[in-house]
């Protein structure tokens, strides 16, 4: 149901552009939209003790990102709503590995998932310029905060130094995390 829900939203909310580069990347990133947010069951726990597959958990960001992107003064069906979908969509794309065939989930998928971005920056550079590339790429690459695998070892991580963006990918993603999100699913 999840799954659905997702490809719904980035519809509504995307640029048609987008979203058929989402439905394109969708076909070749690892389907583990059914895999536990979670792989050892012990964080990202619901209130009732379940722990939420990757689809729900993207699909609360998702949805709570669509009700108040305007915070940023972001407008649905725009490239600056695509790359903040899109890093949303991206952000743990990866947690079981490159092929999603890891037991347990990788705890540098934010890095490799941006470095995945990266790689692929020319087909973003079609729908995104430089600077939304840039923060699309960046907010997935630190969406864990002081926990990224890319924070360098000898700086202190703080969000000043990043877009807004990716602050707010990340509270999204805590918030989530601690089962502080409600949908349109009851």
């Amino acid at each position: 149901m999840y799954k659905e829900k997702i490809i719904e939203l980035l519809k509504e909310n995307m640029s048609e552009k987008s979203f058929k580069l989402w439905e394109g990347i969708n076909r070749v990133i690892p389907d583990i939209w059914d895999k536990p947010t979670s792989s050892t069951g012990k964080y990202h726990k619901k209130r009732n003790g379940e722990v939420p597959s990757n689809a729900e958990h993207v699909y609360q960001m998702l949805y709570s990102a669509s009700k108040i992107m305007r915070l940023f003064n972001i407008e649905k069906n725009t490239p600056e709503a695509d790359k903040v979908l899109f890093a949303i969509v991206l952000h743990d794309s990866l947690k079981y590995g490159l092929l999603g065939t890891r037991k347990h989930t990788d705890r540098t998928h934010d890095k490799q998932a941006a470095d995945m971005i990266s790689q692929n920056k020319k087909t973003f550079l079609k729908i995104l310029n430089e600077q939304q590339f840039q923060t699309l790429e960046e907010s997935v690459r630190f969406h864990s905060g002081v926990w990224s695998s890319d924070v360098p070892k000898d700086k202190t991580f703080n969000f000043k130094d990043y877009n807004p963006e990716t602050l707010f990918v990340h509270i999204l993603d805590m918030l989530s995390t601690a089962d502080c999100l409600k949908t349109d699913v009851e």
